[in-house]
C-alpha cells in the first residue's frame, strides 16, 4: 500500500471495508496507511510502527522526536522518496536492514557506522541547511507543546505545574536532563501566560494552578 499507493486485492472482511467507504469513515479503501506516513514525514517525525499477527494489527504513531539528525533531514530535503524515509527511520530506531538496504543508503550517502550501528548521516543534516532545519523544527515542536497545554486546560478546566510537567515531560527530547525539561516547560508557560495571555496563574508561584484566561 506504502510504495504503491494503492490498496491490496483481498480483504478479510471486504464487505465491511466497503462499507466504510460508503459510510464516508474512510476517503478510500487502503488510504489512510499511507497518509498516516505521509503526515508524520510533514511534521518531521518518526514513521508510524506497524505490528501485524494472526490476533490483529497495532499501530504506534510517535509524537515526539526520536534523533534529530532524521527530523533536520526531513525538514531541507523534501524530495527524498518516502521509501528511503522509511530506511532512514529503520535507521534511527535501530531496526535491522537488509545488506541490500544498507548498500543503498550507504551510496546515496544517507547513513554512516556499521552494522550493527548505524546512524543517519550528520555531515547530510549538515550540507542540507542544518541551522535553517533546527529552527524550523525547533518551531514545530514549540507549537506542539503549547497546543498539549491549552487542549489540556480546555479539557480538564485547570491544572497544577505537576500536573503540566507529568503531561509534558515523556513528550520532550531525550536529550533533555530533569532540570533542562523544568526549564522549558516553564518557558513555555511563560510562552502562553505572559507573551500570548493564552492562561494565568490563579494560584501561588509553589503552588500554581493554571487556567485559560477567558479576559
Amino acid at each position: 500500500m506504502i510504495e504503491n499507493d494503492a490498496p491490496e486485492p483481498y480483504y478479510r472482511n471486504r464487505l465491511l471495508a466497503e462499507a466504510m467507504v460508503n459510510l464516508k469513515m474512510i476517503d478510500t479503501i487502503g488510504s489512510g496507511i499511507r497518509k498516516m506516513f505521509l503526515i508524520q514525514r510533514k511534521r518531521f517525525f518518526p514513521m508510524p510502527d506497524y505490528k501485524i499477527s494472526s490476533q490483529g494489527v497495532e499501530v504506534t504513531v510517535h509524537g515526539r522526536i526520536v534523533d534529530e539528525r532524521f527530523s533536520r533531514l526531513l525538514a531541507e530535503d523534501p524530495d527524498l522518496s518516502l521509501h528511503d524515509v522509511i530506511l532512514l527511520d529503520k535507521v534511527q530506531k535501530g531496526h535491522a536492514l537488509s545488506d541490500d538496504e544498507v548498500k543503498y543508503l550507504r551510496d546515496k550517502k544517507l547513513i554512516e557506522g556499521r552494522k550493527p550501528n548505524l546512524y543517519v548521516s550528520a555531515k547530510v543534516a549538515q550540507a542540507t541547511g542544518e541551522k535553517a532545519a533546527y529552527t524550523k523544527q525547533r518551531a514545530l515542536d514549540q507549537q506542539y507543546y503549547l497546543e498539549l497545554i491549552l487542549k489540556f486546560l480546555q479539557q480538564h478546566g485547570e491544572a497544577s505545574r505537576v500536573e503540566i510537567d507529568n503531561l509534558l515531560n515523556d513528550k520532550l527530547p531525550d536529550y533533555l536532563d530533569a532540570r533542562q525539561k523544568k526549564v522549558k516547560i516553564s518557558n513555555l508557560l511563560s510562552e502562553l501566560s505572559m507573551r500570548q495571555g493564552k492562561i494565568k496563574n490563579i494560584g501561588t508561584r509553589s503552588q500554581s494552578k493554571w487556567v485559560l484566561d477567558g479576559t
